[in-house]
């Protein structure tokens, strides 16, 4: 799929092309190492950790909103397993260490990946 490029923007300012390829290069080249595709941490359901602890733990470790944090720790209630976090592999990984630290389990994978 190629992306329309505006020959009469100001170089720099050429919609959708030098964003998009600048991310790219960003997550290529992040850490020294290459990291293909987006990574995601998944959150489990138990019966150890009350609902606020957990909405807590997910706003403290993704710093996202209440309502984002409410919004994962219902799925997971209800279906055994949300995802809360989407980011590079390392990201996703000290996020999960964070929730992991009140006993809520997680699984870090690939967004997409065969196991997805």
């Amino acid at each position: 799929m190629s992306v329309p490029v505006k020959e009469s923007a100001p170089e720099g300012k050429r919609t959708g092309v030098n964003k998009m390829s600048q991310v790219i290069e960003q997550v290529v080249q992040r850490e020294g190492h290459v990291e293909s595709g987006r990574w995601m941490v998944l959150i489990c359901n138990n019966d150890y950790n009350s609902f606020d602890e957990v909405v807590a733990v997910l706003q403290l470790a993704t710093q996202c909103s209440l309502e984002e944090a409410y919004i994962e720790a219902w799925e997971a209630h209800t279906y055994g397993k949300a995802p809360c976090h989407f980011d590079t592999q390392d990201e996703c990984e000290r996020v999960a260490r964070i929730i992991q630290k009140i006993g809520v389990l997680t699984e870090v994978r690939m967004e997409w990946g065969e196991s997805a």
